[in-house]
């Protein structure tokens, strides 16, 4: 897993418009996007691009190894999301 969104993620869906490869989920016309609290990455299909991250406004996605400690939680949702 390179990348994981945390529980400030407010769903604005700019992260999923500049995503290259389509990983990151629920989208907004997904059927659990609106019981969704935040967007996931899938792990498996990102490929490391970082375009996610500056057009985050609320500064949701951390690289892995960057994860703030009080959000490591995070990685263990993220890949419990897709069943990894």
């Amino acid at each position: 897993m390179a990348y994981v969104v945390v529980d400030t993620c407010t769903k604005d869906n700019l992260c999923v418009d500049a995503c290259p490869v389509d990983c990151i989920h629920p989208k907004q016309d997904e059927p659990d996007f609106e019981a969704a609290t935040q967007v996931w990455i899938d792990p498996e299909a990102c490929i490391d691009c970082g375009a996610c991250i500056p057009v985050c406004p609320s500064n949701s996605i951390f690289i892995l190894e960057e994860l703030p400690a009080d959000k490591a939680e995070f990685a263990a949702k993220n890949a419990a999301y897709y069943g990894k």
